[in-house]
């Protein structure tokens, strides 16, 4: 898989997240892709103060991420 491939599969995952975080008034997007194997995202609006956003990245988020992408290592959260 390309890295372009790779973003694009990702994106899809982001997409598939998104609604479930604008429901709650949040967003999500796509910061960067290290290596092929890292992905930064950033939770936005509510989804920043949320103090479940830690349960929402690691179980929604990463997994449905690593769903489009198995080779993806981990997710990071950079906004705050």
């Amino acid at each position: 898989m390309t890295s372009e491939e790779l973003k694009m599969n990702v994106e899809k995952a982001l997409e598939e997240i998104r609604p479930f975080l604008q429901s709650d008034g949040g967003d999500i997007s796509l910061v960067s892709i290290d290596n092929d194997s890292s992905v930064k995202i950033k939770l936005e609006g509510a989804c920043v103060g949320c103090s479940v956003n830690q349960m929402t990245l690691k179980s929604g988020v990463e997994m449905t991420i690593k769903k489009y992408a198995p080779q993806i290592e981990e997710v990071i959260n950079v906004g705050s």
